[in-house]
C-alpha cells in the first residue's frame, strides 16, 4: 500500500510516515496543498490522508483536484478541530466515511485504511 499524508505540521506527518513504514505501508508526506498534488503527478499512491485545514486550501478542495487528477485515490481526513459534526458535514460533502480526530491513533489509522483499500 502507498499512501500520501498531506498536514502542515511537519513532524506530524514525518512521524506518521515512519510509524507507518515500521508497519510495512510505504508513506510519503507534503506539507502543503501544491506539494501534494505535483506528488501525485510524479509518484501512484492508493490512498491520501489529508488535513482537514492546510494553510492555502481546505483539504476539502484539495481532496476535489486529487480526485480530479487521480480518480482512483481514496481520502481519508483528519482534524485537530473536529467534532461529530465536522465529521458528518465533511463526509457529506467528500461521500467519506473516513474522519480521524487528530492526535490520530495508528492502529486505527491502519485499519480505516486496510479497510478503504479492500472496498
Amino acid at each position: 500500500m502507498r499512501v500520501l499524508l498531506v498536514d502542515d505540521e511537519q513532524e506530524l506527518v514525518e512521524t506518521l510516515a515512519e510509524r507507518l513504514g515500521i508497519r510495512g505501508i510505504e508513506a510519503r508526506w507534503e506539507t502543503t496543498g501544491d506539494g501534494a498534488l505535483k506528488r501525485i503527478d510524479q509518484e501512484n499512491f492508493d490512498l491520501a490522508v489529508l488535513d482537514v485545514k492546510i494553510p492555502g486550501i481546505s483539504g476539502i478542495d484539495l481532496h476535489k483536484k486529487m480526485k480530479a487528477q487521480c480518480p482512483g485515490l481514496k481520502f481519508i481526513f483528519m482534524t485537530g478541530h473536529g467534532s461529530h459534526d465536522d465529521f458528518t458535514a465533511g463526509s457529506a460533502e467528500t461521500g467519506s466515511d473516513y474522519y480521524l480526530l487528530k492526535p490520530v491513533n495508528i492502529e486505527e489509522l491502519i485499519d480505516k485504511m486496510t479497510r478503504l483499500i479492500t472496498q
